[in-house]
C-alpha cells in the first residue's frame, strides 16, 4: 500500500502539468499518483497501473521498493553515479606531454605525427598504459596544436596576427 501526503500529491500533479520533466521522472510520478490509497488517490492495483502506463511490472515494483526504502525525493530523482562512467586517460599533466609530442619533430622517415603514431609513442614512453588513436584525436582536438587541426575539416580558425 501506498499513501500519499497531499503535498507530495501537489508535488507530483504539479511535475505531470508542466511535462518539462523527463520522461522517465513523468512516469514514476504517475504510477505514484495512480498507486496512492489515500482519500485523494485513486488506489489502483498494480495491474492496472502497468495497462493503463504501459510499463512493466519491475518498474512499478521498483518505485514501490524505491519510495518504501529510500523515500518520496529519492524516487524523482536521478542517482548519481560515484565515479564517472569511464575514467579519463589523459589528465592535464598527461594531455600536456602528448600535446608537445605532437608538436614536436616527427619520426625519422614521416613528415608529420599520425593518431597511430602517437598512440604507440604516448605507450612506448609511459604517458599512459594504454590509449586508442580515437583518444588521442579527441585530446589534440580541443587545442590548436593539433595535427588534425590543419585538416580540410577543421572548423576552428587560427588566430591571424595583426601589427
Amino acid at each position: 500500500m501506498l499513501r500519499l501526503g497531499g503535498d507530495e500529491r501537489e508535488q507530483l500533479e504539479a511535475l505531470i502539468r508542466k511535462g518539462k520533466s523527463p520522461a522517465q521522472r513523468l512516469l514514476k510520478a504517475r504510477i505514484l499518483l495512480k498507486a496512492d490509497v489515500s482519500e485523494a488517490g485513486e488506489g489502483w492495483r498494480d495491474t492496472r497501473i502497468i495497462k493503463a502506463l504501459d510499463t512493466s511490472v519491475s518498474m512499478v515494483y521498483r518505485v514501490r521498493k524505491q519510495l518504501a526504502e529510500e523515500g518520496f525525493e529519492a524516487v524523482l530523482s536521478r542517482k548519481q553515479r560515484a565515479t564517472p562512467a569511464v575514467a579519463r586517460i589523459f589528465d592535464g599533466e598527461k594531455e600536456a606531454k602528448l600535446i608537445a609530442l605532437a608538436c614536436s619533430k616527427p619520426p625519422k622517415g614521416r613528415a608529420r605525427w599520425t593518431l597511430r603514431l602517437l598512440e604507440t609513442k604516448v605507450v612506448e614512453l609511459k604517458i599512459v598504459d594504454r590509449a586508442s588513436d580515437s583518444t588521442i584525436g579527441r585530446a589534440l582536438k580541443k587545442t590548436f596544436s593539433s595535427p588534425i587541426a590543419d585538416s580540410a575539416g577543421s572548423f576552428r580558425r587560427r588566430p591571424i596576427a595583426r601589427s
